[in-house]
């Protein structure tokens, strides 16, 4: 079982590099946005946890000139940063309101792919997840418009299905998403929820 993952996570990888892309996460994201229709042109977006940036790229791309998309993460991008994007380099638990006011209820997506430095402790791993994924819900909750998405990476836990009823509670319709590229041991799902 190990040698398949290892395997696919090597065809995602090579793909992405072979179509520009500096990671395999951008096919997680392309299979979401294919199956339940995340983005449009035009589109105001906010990545949050965009390094290395390959879905900062493929946002780019979906949303077009007149789109709009910012990225923020703790580490740099390994992209070019294009006319319709903008960066900024600061961790999302930090991130103020004050910050964010120009977005504020603005904002037709909000994405999610945020993931801690793991300990190996797989109770304190998902503990860490949680706390980056109930941070980009309150985000989400402040900048999204009335007709908003809200793509978030969770990892499978204690809590986990608490946090998913919570987003249950303030979006018309939640999904559960685990996209082809995620390696098949990982606890690694999304949740795609629409106002």
């Amino acid at each position: 079982m190990y040698r398949k993952d290892l395997y696919k996570t090597e065809y995602y990888t090579r793909k992405a590099h072979r179509e520009g892309y500096p990671a395999r996460s951008v096919y997680k994201l392309k299979e979401m946005d294919e199956n339940l229709r995340i983005f449009r042109k035009g589109d105001i977006v906010l990545d949050l946890g965009a390094s290395p940036g390959s879905w900062l790229a493929y946002i780019s791309e979906k949303i077009g000139s007149k789109g709009r998309v910012l990225g923020i993460d703790i580490e740099d991008v390994k992209i070019q940063i294009k006319p319709n994007m903008g960066f900024l380099r600061k961790d999302v638990r930090d991130v103020s309101e004050e910050e964010l006011k120009e977005w504020k209820a603005k904002c037709d997506v909000v994405v999610a792919d945020m993931a801690p430095k793991t300990t190996g402790i797989a109770w304190k791993d998902v503990g860490l997840s949680l706390e980056l994924s109930e941070t980009a819900f309150d985000i989400a909750k402040l900048v999204l418009k009335d007709k908003g998405v809200f793509v978030c990476k969770i990892f499978e836990g204690e809590g986990t299905d608490d946090f998913v009823r919570e987003v249950q509670k303030a979006f018309k319709t939640v999904k559960r998403a685990r996209p082809q590229a995620v390696i098949k041991r990982s606890k690694e799902f999304y949740i795609v929820a629409k106002k």
